[in-house]
């Protein structure tokens, strides 16, 4: 029985490819999981296409927003970082409709579906030689009931606002991540470092990741911010939060946040998603515990791989995506 809740998510996104870089490896993805109706940079080619600032009620299903940064010589960056939104949204549409894997929850759902896209991109990069090599970040929210599920694979970052503060939710996967949170080395010194751009894990350069996974209560009103490296190499959060509070709308804080690290440089791809959640009356205190109001700390909980989820999937579930060479 799908999960439910009464939910509007406003939602912006806008992907840049900066001052420097001939191409862009970054990509981005909204997806009403009721509706299967999709944001990507490929459907939205008109800055001022109405459907480039969207808003929709959640649904029974969910919704997933996330931004990937791709990697690998000429353009094969670009084919990871497109093949990984596709994926994640076709496999999660799959997965909620399958007999055998919607029993799982919503959260173990996104887990998987980011670990099929992890296979595709995998055997992608090992049959054609051009793509050798290739991966992708990834960075996602998976939005239901009253909780924002975090998923995380690299170094792009997740944000939230919430009463006039900003906080880090994800954290960077990155070899100076792991030596900040470790005491080594300051995040002063982290922004200088050597190996800043090297990255533990990456969508497609293993068969196998560790998809880490958070939940977060939600409250009515917060803020997530998600964006590629070319923007939180440049901007602090608190800076974000100026730039996006000060915004008249989604889509001025998002040209407001690209804008502000092309001043500052723009040597990589900058991706910003901004989103907005909005409740509509609150459930009753007897619901199910997944739609009741959750209470309003900044408390994280780390939601461990469900020991049923299963590894081996049916191949079908990764092999009929479209040609990689589109």
């Amino acid at each position: 029985m799908p999960e439910a809740s009464e939910f509007n998510i406003t939602v912006y996104a806008k992907t840049d490819v900066g001052l420097v870089r001939s191409g862009n490896e970054d990509s981005f993805l909204i997806v009403n999981l009721s509706t299967a109706d999709t944001w990507t940079p490929e459907t939205i080619r008109d800055d001022s296409a109405p459907a480039n600032l969207t808003r929709f009620a959640q649904g029974h299903y969910g919704s997933i927003l996330a931004v990937t940064d791709g990697m690998g010589g000429a353009l094969a960056g670009e084919v990871a970082s497109r093949l990984a939104v596709e994926s994640v949204r076709d496999r999660s549409l799959e997965l909620q409709s399958s007999p055998e894997y919607s029993k799982f929850s919503f959260s173990e759902r996104l887990r998987l579906a980011i670990e099929l896209a992890n296979l595709y991109i995998h055997y992608q990069s090992l049959t054609h030689a051009e793509y050798t090599g290739m991966g992708a970040t990834f960075t996602a929210v998976g939005l239901m009931g009253r909780a924002a599920y975090f998923a995380q694979i690299g170094d792009s970052r997740a944000y939230m606002i919430r009463n006039g503060a900003v906080r880090q939710i994800t954290k960077d996967q990155s070899l100076v991540g792991q030596l900040v949170a470790a005491g080594h080395i300051t995040e002063e010194e982290a922004e200088q470092h050597t190996y800043k751009n090297v990255i533990l894990q990456a969508l497609g350069a293993s068969p196998y990741i560790n998809v880490v996974v958070d939940r977060m209560p939600l409250m009515d009103g917060d803020t997530i911010i998600l964006c590629s490296d070319g923007l939180s190499n440049k901007l602090k959060g608190e800076e974000m939060l100026d730039v996006v509070t000060q915004s008249g709308s989604h889509k001025e804080a998002c040209e407001g946040l690209i804008n502000m690290a092309n001043e500052r440089g723009g040597e990589d791809n900058i991706t910003a998603l901004v989103a907005q959640v909005e409740y509509g009356p609150l459930v009753d205190e007897h619901q199910d515990p997944i739609t009741r109001p959750l209470d309003d700390s900044w408390s994280i909980e780390s939601i461990p791989r469900d020991p049923d989820l299963p590894y081996d999937v049916d191949i079908a579930l990764i092999d009929d995506e479209s040609d990689t060479h589109e």
